[in-house]
């Protein structure tokens, strides 16, 4: 539900924090007076269309914030794709126009309109006088019915919609392998003809073209490369006047003079390390000289290596890593051609069984719907008695289509209101008032069910008077038991009802503003004496006072 609003710079309101009760919170005030105002900042906080005209003159952005408790909904799934790691009962919801942009956010974390769409299907439903509600939408119609009866045949219907999904995956697997079995006998031999030209190559490393140069540059050089290291050996390690013989000298003559100073040894240790390490360097050397050799042919067997290397880059990518990549690319699509051909059939058997089983089970749950629909037709009709509308008639109507994720039912409301006319369909038939009074019907049946914490009514009541004002009333009381409603209204019968009365008061001190207040229990009277009599009056408050014991 809504526990808080805080709004900042929006049209006419320069600053304002109203806090929402449980149950039913009614918004009155006097015609013009900018009741919707508070309607709208709620709608683009969900994430409605707002431009930069709601921005209050002067003012660089408007600033609207919403504080949510949640207590039905498990939104683990929806924060987590989203990155927001703050899942808690409290969630704050912010919306920030600017001349610009504008950015919504969730518990701090930007979100976008495709997050909004859904976190408010699980928070929010307005309706108004002047919008086309959703249910007057004949594909809207079965979900309202399934989800009346979704304690009985909801896991039937869940587990269709899973085959019906497999079904779907299954058809566009079959197009695929015939789009893939319908290449030409020469676009299957090219093909055969590329995977085995890779496969032949029998690559095993994307370096193997680097590590081969590499050894060429080696073969190509043995003659100068045995000279530099045989010489570089000999200098160290070769007759009198190399360099080891001339360090052990000096070795010698080390140790003689460490015997007289021992301050010397230290340097004598360095010397007898560099010895060591030039012996090794000494070895390393003589043993390469010795490996190398001139070998033509394997030269001559890595030039052809490299060359059809290079061929196979030129072909598939440029480089031996793509060239792999594309193999196997290039292998999967033959291997999914030679399957196609041989597995079409099969799919296709498959196929066939499953959509006979989902006709089984479509046709099972249009049974159970149909026995449903009965039911809710009846509640409706019992509700809407009540609501003034005594010689209504209500029928969901049933066509036979094809399957889809909802099985074989087209779902759609007809309803007559004059005992004269026969049934139509709701949109076309329902006055503005008696379409309010079928929604507010269908909204307290599917109250205790409903998922959605929030219900907002913009002047719903329009057009209604006397008894009629009087059935609403108590229905939309009814309705605030199960859900937290908040509702415009001129009716002083319903505003009688209110758990949170907000007034809303339009100032034209110099430039006009906004406020919006909650009343006290004396100004809440004073307040639906105005709605009932026009003016405060004696008489009036004594009819207020009457309509709130």
């Amino acid at each position: 539900m809504l526990s808080k609003i805080f709004i900042k710079n929006y049209i006419l309101i320069d600053e304002l924090e109203l806090e929402f009760s449980k149950g039913l919170n009614i918004i009155t005030g006097e015609t013009g007076a900018g009741k919707s105002i508070l309607i709208n900042a709620i709608d683009i906080a969900f994430g409605a269309k707002a431009g930069r005209e709601v921005i209050k003159t002067g003012a660089e952005k408007a600033t609207i914030e919403l504080t949510i408790i949640n207590t039905k909904q498990d939104l683990t799934s929806l924060f987590e794709k989203n990155g927001i790691d703050n899942i808690q009962d409290e969630i704050i919801l912010s919306r920030e126009i600017t001349q610009t942009a504008s950015r919504s956010r969730v518990n701090g974390c930007l979100v976008n309109q495709d997050f909004m769409k859904k976190f408010r299907e699980l928070f929010l439903d307005i309706h108004s006088q002047h919008q086309t509600y959703s249910f007057l939408q004949p594909k809207y119609h079965i979900t309202l019915l399934d989800s009346y009866s979704k304690n009985t045949c909801g896991e039937k219907l869940e587990n269709y919609k899973k085959e019906f999904l497999r079904y779907k995956s299954l058809i566009e697997k079959l197009n695929q392998l015939k789009n893939s079995a319908d290449k030409t006998a020469e676009q299957i031999d090219f093909l055969r003809f590329q995977v085995n030209e890779i496969e032949e190559a029998q690559l095993n490393s994307e370096k193997e073209d680097e590590e081969l140069n590499n050894e060429l540059a080696v073969l190509e050089n043995v003659e100068k490369l045995k000279d530099l290291t045989g010489s570089s050996y000999w200098s160290i390690s070769g007759d009198d006047g190399a360099i080891l013989d001339a360090l052990l000298q000096i070795k010698a003559n080390l140790s003689k003079a460490v015997s007289m100073d021992g301050s010397l040894e230290a340097v004598e240790n360095q010397l007898v390390d560099t010895i060591e390490n030039l012996k090794d360097i000494s070895s390393s050397l003589r043993e390469y000289s010795s490996s190398l050799e001139n070998d033509e042919e394997r030269i001559n067997n890595i030039q052809e290596r490299l060359f059809l290397l290079d061929k196979l880059k030129r072909k598939y990518g440029g480089t031996l890593e793509k060239v792999m990549q594309q193999g196997d690319a290039l292998k999967k699509e033959l291997e999914s051609i030679e399957f196609s051909t041989q597995n079409i059939e099969e799919l296709e058997s498959e196929i066939k069984d499953l959509y006979e089983q989902l006709e089984v089970l479509a046709d099972e749950i249009s049974v159970e719907r149909k026995n449903y629909a009965k039911v809710l037709s009846a509640l409706i009709i019992e509700k809407l008695e009540k609501l003034e509308l005594p010689k209504v008639k209500f029928e969901i109507h049933f066509d036979k289509c094809e399957l889809n994720l909802n099985g074989s039912d087209k779902v759609e409301f007809l309803i007559s209101t004059n005992i004269s006319e026969g049934l139509k369909p709701l949109a076309k038939v329902a006055s503005g008032g008696e379409i309010s009074r079928v929604m507010l019907a269908i909204k307290t049946i599917f109250a205790q069910s409903d998922e959605i914490d929030t219900v907002i009514f913009d002047e719903i009541d329009t057009g209604i008077s006397g008894k009629t004002s009087q059935a609403v009333a108590e229905e939309v009381k009814e309705l605030s038991e199960y859900m937290q409603v908040i509702m415009i209204t001129h009716q002083a019968i319903i505003a009688s009802k209110s758990d949170r009365h907000f007034y809303v008061k339009k100032t034209q001190d110099g430039q006009t503003s906004i406020d919006i207040s909650v009343l006290a229990e004396d100004n809440k009277l004073k307040a639906i004496a105005e709605l009932a009599g026009g003016e405060i009056t004696d008489e009036s408050l004594k009819f207020a006072q009457t309509l709130m014991n």
